[in-house]
């Protein structure tokens, strides 16, 4: 089976494709991410990535950890293997992502970021709600740094309480040093 053919599947099954969510005056489309979309994902990233972490982690870690997560065939791979791509758009501008796949029992949200300058307009909120709707009723989980108060905050807000504590050796001598939170989600009758 092609990315075509794998992506295809996907989308037309998927609830979430189309979904809009208006806050603040704001339009925002929560649409399925396509392999030709990586580019701009890994762009948005990176921006997240460069305003919000120094301080966190190192300058060198963002670095080693942007090239590590968002090359462009290692978001494809990710896609090919079933993580889901959610992406928060207005008009056809790229505001932020989400990725989150099946892990164990669980589903994990792996990634969500939203752009600096369109933070605090409950971005994040829709696609966090995105996601939580293709849990049908299993537990949400996310991994996030010990430091990064300013996500854990938002997360609480969510609903998410921490779980556990993990340090994981990504290499080059760097760590994520991060809580496991999680959520239970409860199935939304359709």
């Amino acid at each position: 089976m092609s990315v075509a053919e794998i992506d295809a599947n996907r989308n037309s099954s998927s609830p979430l494709a189309g979904s809009k969510v208006g806050r603040n005056t704001a339009v925002v489309n929560i649409d399925l991410a396509r392999p030709e979309h990586v580019a701009d994902i890994a762009c948005l990233a990176a921006l997240v990535w460069r305003a919000h972490y120094p301080g966190i982690i190192s300058h060198e870690q963002i670095d080693y950890m942007l090239a590590k997560m968002y090359d462009l065939d290692v978001l494809r791979r990710e896609m090919i293997a079933g993580i889901t791509y959610l992406r928060a758009l207005e008009g056809d501008r790229l505001l932020g992502f989400a990725a989150y796949g099946p892990e164990k029992e669980e589903i994990k949200l792996h990634k969500i970021y939203v752009d600096p300058q369109h933070q605090r307009r409950r971005i994040g909120t829709a696609l966090i709600e995105d996601v939580e709707r293709a849990c049908a009723g299993r537990t949400l989980v996310l991994t996030v740094n010990k430091r990064n108060h300013q996500a854990i905050t938002a997360y609480q807000k969510h609903g998410f309480v921490i779980r556990d504590a993990i340090v994981i050796d990504i290499g080059r001598g760097f760590v994520m040093d991060d809580y496991v939170m999680a959520k239970t989600v409860k199935a939304v009758a359709v």
